[in-house]
């Protein structure tokens, strides 16, 4: 059996509960994907991006809704070798992937030299939307998972000091009609790794120049912070990660200072001197 027959076996197989039934379970319970669809798949070079494409593949292959795919990756100035590294897995993946240049990584640095990471994730989306226009695309899939989301949610309390959450889909505000969708949104970090780790498959990380150079970029450590902080409440709780993803559902406005909601700010005194009259 060829390698990329064997990966996409262990998906259906294998990891049929840990990764197949929670992609699907995703696109159902969150209505990701619909006849006539065609989507976008945007491979960044990382196992969380390169899994989504292999799980889209089979949906493909065997769901009966009809849909159009496309697998899509932006060069944003990465060095040759690991560009070779994505097109090399690409091939054993068996995912027939378009490259496209950008110069996000060097513009982002120039305009940002000492914190470059965020001009450079709003630069990346601008790029990735025009690029779904050109091809005619209404979605773009994005390889964030599980653990991206809970990880978001803390981030925003404790540096952002607002409750917001990863959703698993978005209308894009400055692109009529295309819509970003997040797959693997009810599948843990722990077990893609454990499906590279079994397959023996080797990806690039965040291969940013910048965060190579400097390996201390804040919001990369504020979310490694995160992440050690989870893996310890774990062990007081092994539910507490569910716990928070879960908490983003069961939001009691009746209880909460205020809220936002389209652009407007509401605040509990606006319906509490009511209640009294």
């Amino acid at each position: 059996m060829e390698k990329y027959k064997e990966i996409e076996r262990s998906i259906i197989k294998k990891f049929r509960k840990e990764i197949w039934g929670r992609f699907v379970r995703a696109i159902k319970d969150y209505n990701l994907i619909n006849d006539n669809d065609k989507i976008m798949v945007c491979i960044s070079g990382g196992k969380d991006s390169f899994l989504l494409a292999k799980c889209i593949q089979e949906l493909k292959r065997h769901s009966k809704t009809k849909f159009d795919v496309t697998f899509t990756v932006m060069n944003p100035g990465y060095k040759k070798e690991n560009i070779e590294k994505i097109i090399d897995n690409a091939n054993l993946l068996n995912i027939d992937i378009k490259i496209f240049e950008s110069d996000i990584f060097a513009v982002a640095e120039k305009l940002n030299k000492e914190k470059p990471c965020y001009m450079c994730a709003r630069m990346r989306r601008g790029y990735l939307y025009n690029k779904a226009k050109e091809l005619g695309c209404n979605k773009i899939a994005l390889g964030h998972h599980f653990d991206d989301v809970i990880e978001t949610t803390l981030l925003s309390i404790f540096y952002g000091a607002e409750f917001k959450t990863m959703l698993p889909k978005l209308h894009s505000e400055n692109f009529e009609g295309l819509e970003l969708i997040r797959p693997l949104y009810l599948v843990k970090e722990e077990d893609i790794i454990a499906w590279k780790k079994f397959n023996n498959l080797e990806f690039i990380n965040c291969a940013c120049n910048f965060t190579e150079k400097t390996k201390s970029d804040s919001e990369l450590s504020k979310r490694k912070e995160i992440k050690e902080l989870i893996k310890y409440l774990k062990t007081k709780n092994k539910n507490i990660d569910y716990n928070i993803f879960k908490s983003a559902e069961n939001v009691n406005l009746n209880t909460v200072l205020g809220y936002r909601q389209n652009k407007e700010k509401y605040n509990f005194l606006d319906s509490y001197e009511k209640k009294d009259e």
